[in-house]
């Protein structure tokens, strides 16, 4: 088991004086006070919230906790006041529709430093699981300019391995035909989406595909035992976002957790209902902080993400952190009758039947969950059905109803970047 190439990376990006966690604080502490004052001196949005800071009060990672927390509902209220630079000096301004309903956005932007900061990242993260000898297809956004999959294209090239920015799946047929004629052998996308793809293409899929990368959404564990075919292919998972920089934090050979990019991101767990740090091994909601972003840094930046801090070292020997993989998000849940109902549930119990393709969860109805499944075609509908009935009856003290369609081949179903949650409406539709 080799250690995680992250680990030589952040050594030698930071300089640190000992291969420790303790010098990596050390150097992650002398960034937080640097990027207080950078951001105090040029962020309008900072300029307000910091004021009554006192930065060079501010000596351990203990006086580091006792800063504001920035929100996602911050950033869209008035972006433009995070910015740190001269607006010719931002090369990309990302908008993010994280709902999908209309006016709930954020914009993030990014100089030409920042984008090779993640393709830096992207270089040595890629390099957990692929070789020169792979060919990967990548199933993100890529047509544009430092788009997230010409981001990642670049940083490939920079270890002359081969890859195709295929864009989200639209036509399967295609992506399919696309597999074959290239060779591929990794692909990195949408956790629904190759999922999809695997059980539309089972035969494709498992003569050529060895690796397999998953970001922008929770991976549910039963996902993960449905691509690896009996650990035929290996299911890498990366944590990152738009806010991050994209890139977060990606497994080692382990697939037991992220390492993370802790060169350039700072990162916290905190109790969601106290906002006290949490010790290692207790769950809570992730918080970060960029410690080189130019155009606008985000100080202990709230991302909703729940997930642990993994106390033990990790097997491939690395004096890095690792974080547990992210359940969800700590608000995509509903309440029914009492009972606390998390997206991670349903999707470890919905996805385990091999002919849902996908579905749509919905609370509109006093004690009710309400369940729509897009099945494989000519899959015996009537016994998933019922057995979905019982597992989730056996799990649940509340009603199911539970409607079905067949898979038509529909982009609605997997050409989204937006994040699945659980759907609540009072009224209904």
């Amino acid at each position: 088991m080799k250690v995680t190439p992250l680990e030589s990376w952040i050594i030698e990006r930071t300089h640190l004086v000992n291969n420790t966690q303790e010098s990596l604080k050390e150097y992650q502490l002398g960034k937080l006070i640097k990027t207080l004052n950078y951001a105090k001196e040029k962020s309008k949005f900072y300029k307000t919230t910091l004021k009554d800071i006192d930065v060079s009060s501010i000596t351990s990672l203990d006086d580091f906790s006792s800063i504001a927390f920035t929100t996602p509902e911050d950033i869209k209220n008035n972006a433009h006041d995070f910015l740190c630079v001269a607006s010719h000096k931002v090369e990309r301004i990302v908008t993010l529709n994280t709902s999908g309903t209309t006016g709930d956005e954020k914009r993030i932007f990014f100089t030409h430093e920042d984008l090779e900061a993640t393709i830096d990242f992207f270089n040595y993260g890629m390099r957990c699981l692929v070789e020169k000898s792979d060919k990967v297809l990548v199933f993100l956004p890529g047509p544009s300019s430092s788009s997230i999959g010409d981001l990642l294209k670049k940083a490939l090239a920079l270890s002359k391995i081969d890859c195709i920015v295929h864009g989200v799946i639209s036509d399967v047929e295609k992506t399919a035909q696309s597999i074959v004629e290239n060779n591929i052998t990794c692909l990195v996308g949408i956790p629904m989406q190759v999922l999809y793809l695997s059980k539309v293409k089972p035969e494709v899929f498992k003569k050529h595909i060895k690796k397999v990368l998953l970001s922008t959404d929770y991976v549910p564990d039963v996902l993960i035992d449905a691509l690896s075919y009996n650990t035929e292919c290996k299911v890498f998972n990366h944590y990152g976002m738009t806010e991050m920089g994209y890139g977060g934090g990606v497994e080692c050979e382990c697939l037991n957790g992220y390492h993370l990019r802790e060169n350039d991101l700072y990162f916290e767990i905190i109790d969601p209902i106290t906002k006290n740090l949490v010790v290692d091994g207790m769950y809570g909601e992730v918080v970060f902080t960029t410690l080189n972003r130019q155009a606008m840094p985000l100080i202990r930046y709230k991302t909703g993400d729940m997930a642990r801090f993994i106390s033990k070292p990790c097997k491939c020997g690395t004096f890095l952190r690792t974080m547990e993989k992210v359940l969800g998000r700590i608000e995509n849940k509903v309440c029914i009758n009492g009972y606390d109902v998390h997206m991670q549930n349903l999707d470890e119990i919905i996805l385990m039947h091999d002919e849902v393709i996908n579905y749509k969860a919905e609370f509109y109805q006093e004690n009710t969950l309400h369940v729509k499944l897009i099945l494989q075609k000519n899959s015996d509908y009537e016994s998933v059905v019922q057995n979905l009935y019982k597992s989730l009856l056996s799990h649940f003290s509340f009603e199911v109803k539970i409607v079905w369609q067949w898979d038509d081949y529909s982009s609605d179903i997997t050409n989204s970047m937006i994040k699945r949650k659980i759907h609540y409406s009072k009224k209904g539709r």
